[in-house]
């Protein structure tokens, strides 16, 4: 009887440890200039909810989320004053799939990098990523995002391509999943090895769907 009491205890206790991973809640975040923070909880590939009354995100400052399919985050209140990203992959090298409301106090240039990771000859056990969908709510109340002029305020860019493509490592999607290292389409954070880009194995995997829409 002792011992079926202890086996209960530990299953509601391990329950009651995934339950506070996948639903998170922060009164305010700051992530300092060309910083990452990075949510990752122990069931590989779960779902996270994360709630944000205020979000800083300085300049190329960097809100991460590894080894989940599903994201849902929540932010009443946000500040990113100049340039910064909010990236997603699960553990399979897949972009995650993310649903984020967010109310804009400030917005120079927001990048949601939802891609599919490279699987590269050799070097990896899964094929090439599927991009993950991603749906933006912002409040109309607060700062407008455009998608258009990348040099103008309120500039918001979402990427979900597959991984497995053959990129030009000159463009700006590279440079920044290069920057904050995440490998995806970057030859998996191994720089400069090949000058015209990395060989890939596979066929690409498939790419996700965005969509941005205000409340």
């Amino acid at each position: 009887m002792i011992v079926v009491m202890l086996l209960l205890m530990g299953y509601g206790l391990q329950s009651f440890c995934v339950e506070q991973d996948s639903v998170q809640y922060i009164q305010k975040l700051e992530i300092s200039k060309k910083k990452k923070k990075t949510f990752s909880v122990r069931q590989q590939d779960s779902t996270l909810v994360l709630k944000i009354d205020t979000l800083i995100l300085n300049d190329k400052a960097t809100l991460e989320f590894f080894g989940k399919k599903k994201v849902d985050l929540q932010v009443k209140y946000a500040e990113i004053p100049k340039q910064a990203y909010i990236v997603g992959t699960d553990s399979k090298n897949n972009g995650s799939e993310i649903n984020i409301t967010i109310h804009f106090g400030k917005l120079g240039s927001l990048y949601v990098l939802a891609g599919g990771r490279d699987a590269n000859n050799g070097s990896r056990t899964f094929p090439n990523g599927n991009g993950g969908n991603v749906t933006l709510h912002y409040d109309k109340r607060g700062i407008v995002p455009q998608q258009e002029k990348k040099d103008q305020p309120g500039y918001l860019r979402i990427d979900t391509k597959a991984g497995g493509y053959r990129v030009n490592p000159q463009s700006d999607l590279y440079n920044i999943y290069s920057q904050i290292g995440m490998g995806i389409r970057s030859g998996g954070g191994r720089l400069g090895g090949v000058p015209q880009g990395q060989i890939y194995s596979g066929s690409p995997g498939k790419d996700g769907k965005s969509e941005v829409v205000g409340y």
